[in-house]
């Protein structure tokens, strides 16, 4: 999955630290990144390229002893061009630790662009002394970035496993997933949505792995469970454009190897 990158390592403390020439500089402009990717070999520009301000740059965490920063400023650097954060997921970039780099780069992005003011009082925030959030002087409101909690769902019937295609947004492979509500448990979760996407009943539900995934700001957690009863699919057409039962080997799997999904997936296609 994404945040396999052993025995490369993810510091993500929050430190409050200036940035050196030959830091990464991931940055952000209007849903764009600006990066090189020739050959497939995915590279952000350092410090020492880049013409701003080392006030515009804001310390995001660390892979390894490489610190990366952020800024939300256009700017321009030779050999590097903006490129769109959903033509960047469809590519097989490597190496797999600067992707994984990227995707949690967006997440901490995507919340720094939407706390610039307070939700309570409405006045600018400003970064925190002393950990990873935004600090409303006006009224003491404290932002942190938001984690959104959500279920990756592979359920099973006997030789075959229920695959579904999302009615917008990727189109590739994909199996049951959705939002955990207010009051409710994981295991909930999974039940309703099965029951909500396809109209099936579930048993037997038991979790398997959990995953961060910065494009959405989520933490998925990955349950596999049993139909119980009725197979008979119901497809609720305003979240999925497919669902069916599909056998071990007809499965076809994800362009990568990014995902839980994928990662379940292929579990199940390989008999485990």
């Amino acid at each position: 999955m994404i945040q396999d990158i052993a025995p490369h390592k993810l510091f993500n403390e929050y430190r409050r630290t200036g940035p050196s020439s030959d830091d990464s500089v991931i940055c952000f402009f209007q849903e764009k990144i600006l990066l090189n990717t020739e050959g497939d070999v995915l590279s952000f520009p350092h410090v020492s390229y880049l013409s701003v301000s080392h006030e515009d740059l804001i310390y995001l965490f660390s892979i390894d002893e490489n610190h990366l920063f952020l800024c939300l400023k256009e700017t321009e650097c030779e050999g590097y061009a903006y490129m769109d954060f959903r033509e960047i997921r469809r590519q097989n970039l490597q190496p797999k630790e600067t992707v994984y780099a990227l995707f949690t780069a967006y997440h901490l992005a995507e919340w720094y662009e939407t706390s610039r003011y307070c939700g309570r009082c409405g006045h600018k925030t400003v970064p925190h002394e002393s950990e990873r959030a935004m600090f409303c002087p006006d009224c003491g409101n404290i932002i942190y970035p938001r984690i959104n909690p959500a279920v990756i769902v592979g359920v099973t019937n006997g030789e075959k496993m229920l695959i579904t295609k999302y009615a917008k947004g990727y189109g590739g492979s994909a199996l049951v997933a959705g939002f955990t509500e207010i009051g409710e448990t994981f295991e909930e979760t999974v039940a309703r949505e099965v029951k909500e996407e396809t109209g099936l009943n579930v048993k037997n539900i038991r979790y398997y792995k959990s995953q961060p995934w910065g494009p959405a700001s989520d933490i998925l957690a990955g349950y596999y469970c049993e139909v119980d009863g009725d197979d008979t699919i119901t497809v609720d057409r305003s979240e999925l454009r497919y669902a069916e039962w599909v056998k071990r080997d007809d499965i076809v799997l994800q362009s990568n190897d990014y995902s839980l999904t994928n990662e379940m997936m292929k579990r199940f296609k390989e008999g485990e």
